[in-house]
């Protein structure tokens, strides 16, 4: 490990990152030797608890919710925190920071701060209380300042900064996954639901919030896209990503109409396993964050 990676940066697999081998990964990754290490959740089904990224893929979690199976989730164990901080310790980190779903979605940055307490170097756990890529940004930005040299507080700043800069909205043909697991309301879910309108989500404050109810689901899909185009339009350099499960083909349309409208080339990935078992089949998602003018950025202007 170089003298510059010292910090060096932890998520989870809810951020969403592109896989080895996947175009986007190589323009998220260009400049870096270090990208941020996934510890993965996992999905809980009835044969037994799957770790996603390694077990499970969002595409088989499409098709057990499809075959009526009823998925639950979990969160890393502060031992498994713990192994990968020893892990990184051992490969010559002098500080780990720790970049987590919501703590109001899930208990992952609790266990990752656990896990900090014991170990050998100090760990700075950072609550994104955002998801998917607009955490996958914001672990990456940090990776790109831990490579630059910046110390630990530095770093955890810049995760801070990029996550809160999010705008995360979402589509799904049904509410009840969401309900089922915990992460809606009953009262949301129903008003939701009311006269068969079509919800817009986001993550607000940490939390899934109704943010519009629009009438058929094309204009709830250009509705969609028009939100992600004006938080990208008031952004400095804005970053972007397209998420979906078993929905290639919608996904590749936003992101088609993103580049005609702002100029920005959305990283296209399928939502992780987890996020996809409370999510449910058909969900559509746009992540939008504002990566600033930031002096310690590798490449100003930035491959995405």
């Amino acid at each position: 490990m170089s003298e510059t990676a010292a910090v060096r940066v932890v998520t989870d697999s809810t951020a969403c990152l592109p896989m080895p081998g996947d175009p986007g990964r190589a323009a998220l990754w260009d400049g870096l030797d270090h990208g941020p290490l996934v510890v993965p959740l996992h999905v809980v089904t009835e044969g037994g608890s799957l770790r996603e990224g390694i077990d499970v893929r969002p595409q088989d979690v499409a098709a057990r919710i499809a075959d009526g199976e009823r998925l639950t989730t979990s969160q890393p164990s502060t031992a498994e925190f713990s192994e990968v901080y020893r892990e990184l310790v051992a490969d010559g980190a002098s500080s780990v920071v720790s970049v987590h779903l919501s703590g109001e979605l899930s208990g992952t940055f609790a266990s990752a701060e656990r896990a900090g307490l014991r170990a050998m170097v100090p760990v700075r756990a950072v609550d994104s209380r955002t998801a998917a890529m607009a955490l996958g940004f914001a672990a990456v930005e940090a990776a790109r300042c831990a490579a630059a040299g910046c110390d630990t507080e530095h770093v955890a700043q810049r995760a801070g900064e990029v996550a809160a800069s999010a705008e995360a909205v979402f589509l799904v043909d049904s509410l009840d996954h969401l309900r089922r697991g915990g992460r809606l309301s009953a009262p949301a879910a129903a008003l939701g639901t009311a006269l068969g309108v079509r919800p817009i989500l986001g993550v607000r404050k940490g939390r899934v919030e109704l943010v519009l109810r629009v009438r058929t689901r094309s204009a709830a899909l250009s509705r969609l896209v028009t939100i992600a185009v004006e938080r990208a339009r008031r952004a400095t350099r804005p970053a972007v990503a397209v998420h979906h499960l078993g929905a290639p083909e919608r996904a590749a349309e936003v992101a088609a109409q993103l580049v005609d409208r702002i100029g920005v080339r959305p990283v296209v990935t399928p939502v992780s396993a987890v996020l996809g078992a409370h999510v449910g089949p058909g969900a559509l998602a746009v992540m939008v964050v504002d990566r600033g003018v930031h002096v310690h950025d590798l490449e100003p202007g930035g491959p995405w």
